[in-house]
């Protein structure tokens, strides 16, 4: 980790602000009532599980909202900053459980720091190309953190790891939230069927493969319990 969290988390700040105002400015920012107030209130049952994986993460400064559009994507930067793309909603028709598998899976990108590794990753190749004068010169603050944070949000794909460790976390996460974990293996059902008619953005940087499905399978039967205890708990909807 060659950038510092802080740094990170500042430069997703930014990042997503020009995001959300480039989605203002065209008309498109939170335009559904219904869509956006389904994300916030499936976003608001999941951030207090986040605490098992990192105890800080409930008091992260999360912004929440959607964009309209034909495009079938999603994305949590670090520090809580989501964004929903409307087409990956109304085209897949995704349930308050399949959605809550989709924004589990960014979220646990943004916990596990994903982005932080692959911004420090181009970080480290900049130090190597540019040698000690990086390091002693203008150094880090040369490296534009919300450029660079955009960057691996919407073009560089996740490691395979990365994604393995997203989906299973995702399904600890909406299980304590209460949401059944079967709905992960439905919603990567569906995107796998997706492809038939063209590869959605989505999956452009969220790398798929049969294997992916199995795995969610053998791993849902761990967090059923997770699931039927929170269902139990009172005041759960």
């Amino acid at each position: 980790m060659l950038v510092s969290e802080q740094d990170v988390e500042q430069g997703a700040e930014k990042a997503y602000a020009q995001e959300v105002q480039k989605a203002r400015d065209g008309g498109k920012l939170n335009e559904d009532p219904r869509l956006i107030a389904r994300v916030r209130g499936i976003t608001e049952r999941l951030i207090p599980a986040t605490a098992v994986f990192r105890p800080d993460a409930p008091a992260w400064k999360w912004e929440v909202n959607t964009l309209t559009t034909e495009e079938m994507n999603a994305y949590a930067m670090p520090g809580g900053k989501i964004m929903v793309y409307s087409g990956l909603v109304d085209k897949l028709q995704l349930t308050d459980a399949e959605l809550a598998a989709v924004l589990g899976h960014e979220i646990s990108h943004a916990l596990r720091e994903h982005t932080r590794e692959r911004v420090s990753r181009i970080y480290a190749q900049r130090v190597a190309l540019a040698g000690l004068a990086a390091l002693t010169g203008a150094g880090q603050g040369a490296l534009d953190i919300a450029e660079n944070v955009a960057s691996v949000t919407f073009q560089l794909p996740h490691s395979r790891q990365q994604e393995s460790e997203a989906d299973i976390m995702a399904l600890e996460l909406m299980a304590r939230a209460g949401y059944d974990p079967h709905a992960a293996v439905r919603v990567w059902q569906k995107m796998l069927a997706s492809e038939k008619s063209g590869a959605p953005q989505f999956l452009s940087t969220h790398p798929s493969a049969p294997n992916r499905i199995r795995q969610l399978e053998a791993a849902v039967p761990k967090v059923m319990p997770l699931y039927q205890a929170a269902r139990q708990a009172p005041n759960t909807p």
